[in-house]
């Protein structure tokens, strides 16, 4: 068996896969993937690919791809089904929220294994996904007042002439 299958320098996603979420939540509140069903859906369904693969695989007990600085066939292996899987399902109940997919990779390969590591990222979703709708919600209330005012002032003009 080939256990030295791809080196790794650093955590795969590390920085970029846990990035996009807040990016799409935040930079792009108005797109399909920032709705709250989205990225709730989203989210969930990455963590069952994710842990579903893992015993799948075999890999439940089985050390990161980090701690090990490679992946073995059987860790490429959960890895593709788990992304692949979640961008399918999330095709198909029409939730898309391509960010998911790292939460998928990050569970799949370990590095969020059961326990306090994916405690900590479910966690993050969390409040990440929480802050978002909260900050969306103060948005949509800052806009229609905004709009109010602009309509009072509108109103208030067309008094004057």
């Amino acid at each position: 068996m080939m256990t030295n299958l791809l080196p790794r320098r650093s955590a795969p996603g590390s920085h970029q896969g846990r990035a996009q979420s807040p990016r799409v939540l935040l930079v792009h509140p108005e797109s399909e993937a920032a709705r709250l069903r989205n990225s709730s859906l989203g989210h969930l369904v990455a963590i069952a690919c994710g842990l579903a693969c893992l015993a799948v695989f075999g890999l439940w007990q089985h050390p990161s791809v980090v701690e090990q600085k490679y992946d073995t066939w059987a860790q490429v292996g959960a890895q593709a089904l788990a992304v692949g899987l979640t961008l399918l399902l999330l095709e198909l109940i029409e939730a898309q929220h391509p960010p998911a997919a790292a939460t998928a990779l990050l569970i799949s390969s370990g590095i969020a294994r059961p326990g306090p590591p994916l405690y900590g990222m479910l966690i993050g979703l969390v409040l990440l996904i929480a802050g978002a709708a909260l900050l969306a919600w103060a948005g949509g209330r800052a806009d229609t007042a905004a709009a109010r005012g602009e309509a009072a002032h509108g109103k208030a003009r067309e008094a004057d002439e």
